[in-house]
């Protein structure tokens, strides 16, 4: 049943999707949009809501444009689903931005295995990832991505390999003259986030331990999965899955060394690993698993979210 209504992309699947995300959105932050607080917060979730809405959009484009998955809709609905079982990242403004340039970097990766442009994509890539760490600046560590993309398409031009010192280079020259003329403090906020901290000793209460806990179990369970069946995939494909496999790895990495560490960090793996979720659903030939594995997720990511609340 719950398969029969995310296996196509229609209209009524996005226009569900959104209400979902829109619902989620206002109830978990109902208390910031009282009348009290309402003309402070407003414009800074008004961004947020903007943000999770392109990154959607940018999700299931890249899914869509690049055949990572089928006609279906289940990429953003496991996407929407990780969120909530996370709820904080909806608050979370540098992460939200973070993770939309992320996904604006990771697009162009995967778009390389046509070899058209690279070194557009290449140098497009890089730049957003450098933007992107900063608001959070262990998002740089994304460029080992752009290197095992090289390494997988375009790897006989030397020049493929410099193009991230040269985005590199563009970014800072930009940023440090922005600081300079608007604020000086955006530098010694960017120094401050380049410590880290290994320590998993964050959580306020129960119900951040077993979202965690969840998560975890999902993860390992459909990273396996597909790294055991990537060579039954088609060939042409293979390039970009292990993009995801690699891409989720890095994410965790971030949320391992962080200093201001939460289960929202985890943000920077919900994509890629929702790419592995869908895979793993489309290519089973067998409805009821299919049903089993929706609804366990559905059921354990609304009751954490409802548990936060």
């Amino acid at each position: 049943m719950i398969t029969s209504v995310f296996k196509k992309s229609t209209i009524v699947n996005y226009t569900l999707i959104a209400l979902l995300l829109l619902s989620f959105f206002f109830l978990y932050q109902k208390n910031d949009l009282l009348p009290a607080n309402a003309v402070p917060t407003f414009s800074k979730k008004v961004t947020n809501i903007l943000l999770l809405c392109a990154s959607f959009f940018i999700v299931n484009f890249t899914v869509k444009k690049n055949n990572l998955t089928k006609d279906s809709s289940y990429t953003i609905l496991f996407f929407l689903l990780f969120l909530i079982l996370f709820p904080t990242v909806l608050s979370d403004n540098n992460l939200l931005f973070a993770n939309f340039f992320l996904l604006l970097a990771i697009r162009r990766l995967i778009s390389l295995q046509t070899l058209k442009s690279p070194k557009e994509k290449i140098f497009d890539a890089s730049m957003w990832i450098f933007i992107a760490s900063l608001f959070h600046f262990w998002c740089i560590l994304f460029i080992l991505l752009v290197y095992i993309s090289i390494f997988f398409h375009v790897s006989r031009d030397y020049r493929n390999w410099l193009l991230p010192f040269v985005a590199f280079f563009a970014t800072a020259v930009i940023f440090l003259v922005s600081a300079l003329v608007f604020d000086k403090t955006w530098i010694t906020h960017i120094l401050s986030q380049t410590q880290t901290n290994f320590q998993l000793d964050y959580f306020t209460n129960n119900y951040q331990n077993m979202a965690l806990s969840l998560y975890v179990v999902i993860a390992l369970y459909f990273v396996f999965s597909l790294v055991f069946s990537l060579t039954n995939k088609p060939l042409i494909l293979q390039a970009s899955y292990k993009k995801m496999i690699f891409s989720f790895l890095i994410g965790v990495t971030i949320f391992l060394i962080s200093p201001e560490k939460n289960n929202a960090m985890l943000l920077f793996t919900f994509m890629p690993l929702s790419v592995m979720c869908t895979t793993n659903i489309e290519y089973s030939q067998n409805k009821m698993y299919q049903e089993i594995v929706l609804l366990l997720l559905i059921l354990g990511c609304f009751l954490s979210y409802f548990s936060q609340l």
